[in-house]
């Protein structure tokens, strides 16, 4: 609810966090799951539930202490100058090009299994273009709009939970690490990319009544909540299905659901109509974001340096092409957007390590963890990256 002074409550709060972080990345993280990792993977979400909180945490004390505009810059640029600044706003605005090359190639994908008229590459292509050009034009989502597309984001994930644990078997979570247990660890460098997003929380402390005492609250209460549903997505998902089918970690969701509910096939259509949706209203959202982020970016570079919304669109876009056309393996977007994302946030922790008051005050406790984890998952991530380029070459 909305205070009379115009401020947001914890629960409107709470809201925004969720939608911010709840994206149509998770629904390609079941079958890498499942094929990296086996059952243990629940484990990753749980881990990274933890991280992702002191993460978080950290971000919301360093808006309270730095309430300005910047992010990413402004926090980096405490301790290690301008030049720092823009590796770490360059580096979260890189990794969102990533993320967003990942998303366009799932909604090719699926478009291609609704339409398999052009192939899914071709579709990638198509759909980006008329966002682009939506954007360009500054045809923006409703408020009403953005609720429905919250709405198909969610719809699926409990849909399929539901749909799920009527399958589950205790077979199918035997045995539990066939991986090991380092994979866990491992795999959550995947398992980040369905909490990114989560940052954004960060800005709401101008809007926010009581911001010291509520941000806090909001963003514990939205990555646990998002973190349950996501444990319990993936989990009932591992536990109903045979791991025979998930031979590829890049299969669609749809698919794998399709075998376990061969008289079904209407509901399966509405939940890949669902996923797709999410998908579309996600690129959307992140190119306006983006493009905003970049004229940030510009200038920080440069305090005369201005982009219109148009050049700042078109750069953007041609970025998530660039993303798209490069990036071949899923397992690269994944590693990629973390390894970018987790530099920005370990850049702007750091912060708060270089300052006396936070650790007479106990703060730092916080932020120790917060940076641990972050560190642990980034290397994680670069050394998929390192394994990945070594296949490769």
């Amino acid at each position: 609810m909305t205070s009379q002074s115009g401020k947001i409550g914890v629960a409107t709060a709470t809201i925004i966090g969720m939608n911010a972080m709840i994206g149509s990345g998770i629904f390609s993280a079941p079958a890498t799951m499942a094929s990296a990792v086996g059952p243990a993977g629940i484990l990753a979400y749980i881990f990274v539930m933890g991280a992702v909180l002191f993460i978080a945490l950290s971000l919301a004390r360093l808006a309270y202490l730095y309430p300005q505009s910047g992010s990413f810059y402004l926090y980096a640029k405490q301790w290690s100058g301008h030049v720092g600044g823009l590796i770490a706003s360059g580096a979260y605005f890189i990794g969102l090009l990533i993320a967003m090359g990942l998303l366009t190639q799932m909604a090719g994908t699926y478009l291609h299994d609704i339409f398999p008229a052009l192939n899914a590459y071709t579709w990638s292509y198509v759909i980006l273009s008329a966002l682009v050009v939506l954007n360009i034009f500054g045809v923006a989502l409703s408020e009403v709009g953005q609720h429905i597309l919250i709405v198909l984001t969610v719809f699926p994930l409990l849909a399929i939970t539901a749909l799920c644990l009527s399958k589950a078997h205790i077979t199918n979570l035997t045995p539990f690490a066939p991986y090991g247990f380092l994979n866990v660890l491992k795999a959550t460098r995947v398992v980040v990319f369905g909490f990114f997003g989560f940052e954004c929380a960060t800005s709401l402390f101008n809007i926010v009544k009581h911001p010291e005492k509520n941000v806090p609250k909001a963003l514990t209460y939205s990555i646990l909540i998002v973190g349950v549903i996501y444990t319990l997505f993936v989990g009932s998902i591992i536990a109903s299905t045979p791991m025979s089918l998930f031979n590829d970690a890049s299969v669609p969701l749809p698919r794998v659901l399709a075998n376990l509910f061969p008289t079904n096939p209407w509901l399966i259509k509405i939940i890949h109509v669902s996923v797709l949706s999410a998908i579309v209203g996600t690129i959307h959202s992140m190119i306006w974001a983006s493009s905003n982020l970049l004229s940030i970016l510009g200038h920080q570079i440069h305090h005369k340096a201005r982009l219109s919304h148009r050049t700042a669109v078109l750069i953007v876009g041609c970025g998530i092409l660039l993303s798209t056309i490069t990036f071949k393996n899923i397992n690269l977007f994944f590693y990629c957007t973390a390894l970018f994302i987790i530099t920005a946030l370990v850049m702007s922790i750091i912060t708060l390590l270089t300052l006396r008051s936070e650790w007479k005050n106990g703060h730092n406790i916080i932020a120790v963890l917060g940076l641990a984890t972050a560190v642990t998952i980034g290397f994680f991530a670069f050394e998929g990256l390192i394994e990945q380029l070594h296949h490769a070459f």
